[in-house]
């Protein structure tokens, strides 16, 4: 559908990097965009830089997502507030997983419980739902987060069948490795992380993913852009380990 098909716009992790840039264009194309996220400040200077609807919200707090989105019928969701954990899994507490599946999927379900109904009543509307190529591949990270991405995948999935028969588009996006502050605020901001996810890597940008995301937004209503990996083209996600077993520890005696 053309962008003036649709009037308002929700994306929601909007403050910095892939959020934010969502927001600046889905602005420019003129729509009404109101912009979710926990962090005020940056939220305010977003505001005043696009003209967005500043919401200074937590995306666990469902009462005020409830209130938000009965006073706003959105025909656009973006869901890409998402959170991660620098721990291993065997190394995480109770709180690590609740975080990650509150944020990274229990919210993405609710908004989509609040926001998806209205659409199909108007038989209009899109919903972009922010995975990553976690939710898809296996690779040395916190299983948590992979399993709430595969979460998202599955459910950007089975929305088509709940809204078959009306022109409710779903698009889910896989970005990879992507320049942004996401490594900083997961593991640190040092040279060394800088050194370790950013630095002499040719990286896309959060402007790349949301001029993807527009691309999918304005296909004509006959067409639904389901899935877009979106990696650096010197990244892959092919590979294949085998281990040797390793021999018990010296003076290790086992139980009989």
């Amino acid at each position: 559908m053309p962008f003036s098909d649709y009037k308002t716009a929700l994306v929601t992790g909007a403050s910095s990097g892939i959020g934010a840039a969502i927001v600046e264009r889905l602005c420019a194309e003129g729509l009404e965009v109101h912009a979710i996220a926990r962090s005020a400040e940056p939220l305010s200077k977003l505001a005043e830089r696009t003209g967005c609807v500043a919401h200074a919200i937590d995306v666990t707090d469902r009462a005020a997502l409830a209130e938000l989105t009965r006073r706003v019928q959105f025909d656009i969701l973006v869901n890409n507030a998402g959170v991660d954990r620098p721990k291993k899994f065997l190394e995480a507490e109770d709180g690590d997983i609740d975080l990650l599946v509150d944020v990274n999927l229990r919210a993405v379900l609710h908004l989509c419980r609040m926001v998806v109904p209205g659409m199909v009543a108007r038989d209009c509307g899109h919903v972009v739902n922010i995975s990553s190529i976690a939710g898809t591949y296996n690779f040395g990270g916190n299983s948590s987060y992979h399993a709430t991405k595969a979460g998202v995948s599955m459910l950007s999935n089975q929305l088509r069948i709940d809204a078959f028969g009306k022109r409710v588009r779903v698009t889910e996006i896989c970005p990879g490795r992507v320049a942004t502050d996401i490594f900083a605020h997961v593991h640190g901001d040092s040279p060394e992380i800088r050194e370790r996810f950013l630095d002499g890597f040719e990286l896309p940008e959060a402007k790349d993913i949301a001029d993807a995301i527009a691309f999918a937004i304005a296909a004509p209503v006959a067409v639904n852009i389901g899935h877009m990996e979106i990696t650096p083209t010197l990244q892959v996600m092919g590979g294949l380990q085998t281990a040797k077993p390793q021999s018990p520890k010296s003076g290790d005696q086992g139980g009989e």
